[in-house]
C-alpha cells in the first residue's frame, strides 16, 4: 500500500446531540414574516407551507435513522492538496465491475444517491446483469458536507476535477466512469479532459448547453429546441446571482437561520421537479430532502457550497479561449425540465448516447431513480 493510500481515512458521520437540540430549538423559536395575501409561490416560499414543513422536521423528522443509513454505506475522508474530501466508496460484490464516480449538484450532496447504490452497484440482486455492476465512488464536491473547510479560493469545476482524478488514483482504480448532474455536470466532463487516458465514459444530466455566439447556431432549432432556449432566457436565477456575487453574505442568513436554510433549498426542489406546478414532496420524499437541509445545516456549508457559483461565474476569465471540446465518450439523459441542447452540446462534447427520458425533473438520481440507473447501465455497456 502507497503512502497516498494510507491517507484514505474511514470516517463516520456523528452529529454531537447539542447540535440537534441547537437546531430544534432554532426551529421553535423561528420568527416568521409576513406574506401578500393570494400570491402563492410566484414571489417565494409560502409561510404556510414552510410552517408546516418546519414543524415536521422539528417534531416528526428522524435525523438518527437517516444518519444511519448514510452510514449503512463505507465512507472515507481523505486530503489532497490542501482539500478535506469525504466519500463513500461501495465496492460491488463482482469483482470486475466498472468504477463509477457519482457527482452531486446545488443544492445537493451523496444523499441524492441514496436509491441508486444498490442497484448500480449490485444489479445480480436488482433483477439486472451481473455485467453491468460497478464500483461507485461518491465525494462531497469541495466545499459541500464534510468536505470541508474549503482550501481556499479557486475552487472551480476545473480544480475540483482536478482533486477527484488524483482521488481515483488513490483509491488504485486504473479506467473509470464518471456520472454526474448539475455542478457535477461541469466537474465530470472536466475529469474527461484532465484524464482521458483513464476515464472511459462520463454519463451526465441536467447538463447546461449554452449558445457561443456563433454564427447560425440559432438556425433550424426545433420547436422544441426553441421552447427549451427560451425557457434558459425565463429561468428565474435569483439564487444564481446571490450565489455567484456574494456567497459571504448570503452565507450569514443561512448559517444562522435553518428556516432561511430550509426555504433557500426548498424553493428549488420547487422549482425544479417533476411536475413544476405540484409541490416539492410530489417529486422527492419529504425526509429525503430534509436529509440534504439537513447536512447543509449541521456541517454550516452555506457559504462555502456557493463558492463554485463565484469562480465559475464571478471569478471566470470570460476573454480566455474556449477550453475546446471533450474527447470522452458522453451520454447525456435529458429529463422533462432539462433545458439541453443536443447541437450545443454536440458542440462541447463527444456525445455517442443521447436519451429523451420525457419524465422527470432536475433531480433524477431522486426523482426517478429506476431511470436514471437503467441509461446508465444502456450508456456504459456500449463502451465495453
Amino acid at each position: 500500500m502507497t503512502n497516498e493510500q494510507h491517507d484514505v481515512r474511514p470516517f463516520r458521520i456523528d452529529i454531537p446531540q447539542e447540535q440537534l437540540d441547537d437546531l430544534r430549538a432554532r426551529l421553535a423559536n423561528t420568527r416568521w414574516p409576513d406574506e401578500l395575501p393570494g400570491v402563492g409561490w410566484s414571489r417565494g416560499v409560502p409561510v404556510g407551507y414552510l410552517e408546516e414543513l418546519v414543524e415536521h422536521w422539528r417534531t416528526e423528522y428522524d435525523w438518527r435513522a437517516h444518519e444511519a443509513e448514510i452510514n449503512a454505506h463505507p465512507q472515507f475522508v481523505t486530503t489532497i492538496d490542501g482539500q478535506n474530501i469525504h466519500f463513500l466508496h461501495v465496492r460491488s460484490p463482482e469483482p470486475d465491475a466498472t468504477p463509477l464516480v457519482l457527482l452531486h449538484g446545488w443544492p445537493g450532496g451523496v444523499v441524492d444517491f441514496l436509491d441508486v447504490i444498490a442497484p448500480l452497484s449490485d444489479p445480480r440482486s436488482h433483477g439486472g446483469n451481473p455485467a453491468d455492476a460497478f464500483h461507485l465512488v461518491i465525494p462531497s464536491l469541495p466545499g459541500f458536507g464534510f468536505s470541508t473547510p474549503l482550501a481556499g479560493p479557486g475552487m472551480s469545476a476545473a480544480r475540483m476535477a482536478g482533486l477527484l482524478v488524483r482521488l481515483m488514483s488513490r483509491l488504485g482504480y486504473g479506467g473509470y466512469g464518471v456520472q454526474g448532474y448539475d455542478t457535477g455536470a461541469w466537474v465530470g466532463p472536466e475529469m474527461g479532459k484532465q484524464d482521458p487516458e483513464r476515464v472511459v465514459g462520463v454519463h451526465l444530466n441536467a447538463l447546461l448547453a449554452l449558445p457561443a455566439g456563433i454564427e447560425g447556431e440559432m438556425d433550424g432549432l426545433t420547436e422544441l429546441e426553441q421552447r427549451r432556449w427560451q425557457a434558459m432566457q425565463d429561468f428565474n436565477d435569483g439564487y444564481l446571482q446571490c450565489n455567484s456575487k456574494r456567497p459571504q453574505t448570503v452565507g450569514y442568513g443561512l448559517h444562522d437561520s435553518p428556516v432561511g436554510q430550509l426555504a433557500w433549498i426548498v424553493e428549488k426542489f420547487k422549482e425544479l421537479t417533476d411536475p413544476p406546478e405540484g409541490l416539492p414532496e410530489d417529486g422527492i420524499d419529504r425526509d429525503r430532502m430534509l436529509t440534504d437541509v439537513s447536512l447543509y445545516w449541521l456541517t454550516g456549508t452555506a457559504a462555502s457550497a456557493a463558492q463554485v457559483y463565484y469562480e465559475e461565474i464571478s471569478a471566470a476569465d470570460w476573454s480566455a479561449e474556449p477550453a475546446g471540446r471533450g474527447t470522452v465518450p458522453t451520454g447525456v439523459l435529458v429529463s422533462n425540465h432539462d433545458v439541453t441542447i443536443r447541437r450545443w452540446a454536440e458542440r462541447d462534447h463527444n456525445i455517442v448516447h443521447w436519451t429523451e427520458l420525457g419524465k422527470g425533473g432536475h433531480f433524477l438520481a431522486m426523482e426517478a431513480p429506476e431511470a436514471l440507473v437503467e441509461d446508465v447501465r444502456t450508456f456504459f455497456r456500449k463502451l465495453r
